[in-house]
């Protein structure tokens, strides 16, 4: 008999990313493996990427939690990788245990993902130390994005800041323009590249050709996410043709 699995995702309201990447890639997992995939999200409100709307976001997060675990969905996956960090250092620890505990109140304890503590995690199995990051973020937003990578024990060696604002014009963004953008990446003492340290700026269709290109290991907030998402299931964490995390040989 095939297992399917419900996949619950929190999504700020105007993402339109994270539903179409993270079930791309579990769907064509679905074509050289067996299990099957629904997928069911919950949205907090926010348009505009500054740290006053990510924080109002962000406590919404519990309401979201609350829905899909009426779902009883078999993992949750929390969406918005600069929410969390923009809180502090080792915020998602805090936010992935209350969620979690929302969900056990509710009678449908589900593990919680989070796409910052996915990010960091997916590095450090990666072995990488020294890793150069892109995001469509402000320049302090993307600071502090770095300062939250470098406190997890990493140095992040050179970042771009797209400076792009408004979410939906990161959601609309050709995931092709990131093969010109990495060359300006001084990849050259990196162990690893984080082609889209956001979960709303598409990337997928990139990872494997930059990663071919680079000769490194090249990941994703999306990509990292979805290792975690497998790894929580318990099942084999691998998806085809998007990058070596999720190649099927890091466990």
């Amino acid at each position: 008999m095939t297992r399917s699995f419900r996949i619950g995702q929190i999504v700020p309201s105007s993402n339109t990313t994270m539903e179409t990447e993270i079930p791309a890639m579990l769907r064509a997992r679905e074509a050289v493996e067996p299990e099957r995939f629904t997928f069911h999200s919950s949205r907090m409100r926010m348009k505009k990427v500054t740290r006053e709307e990510l924080a109002a976001m962000d406590d919404e997060s519990d309401r979201c939690a609350l829905e899909l675990s009426d779902a009883a969905v078999d993992v949750m996956g929390y969406a918005c990788l600069v929410a969390i960090m923009s809180r502090g250092a080792g915020y998602h620890r805090e936010s992935q245990a209350r969620l979690h505990g929302v969900t056990r109140d509710n009678g449908h304890p589900t593990p919680i993902v989070s796409s910052a503590g996915a990010l960091t995690e997916g590095l450090k199995l990666l072995g990488a130390q020294r890793v150069a990051i892109i995001t469509p973020y402000m320049k302090p937003l993307t600071q502090l994005v770095v300062d939250y990578i470098e406190a997890e024990g990493f140095e992040v060696v050179d970042s771009i800041a797209l400076e792009i604002p408004d979410n939906l014009e990161v959601g609309r963004r050709d995931p092709a323009l990131l093969e010109d953008i990495v060359q300006r990446l001084n990849t050259a003492e990196t162990d690893a590249v984080v082609l889209s340290a956001c979960v709303q700026m598409p990337s997928l269709a990139a990872i494997q050709p930059v990663e071919d290109a680079l000769g490194l290991p090249v990941v994703s907030a999306a990509t990292c996410t979805t290792y975690q998402i497998l790894k929580a299931l318990e099942l084999k964490p691998y998806v085809p043709n998007a990058g070596r995390l999720l190649s099927g040989d890091i466990a």
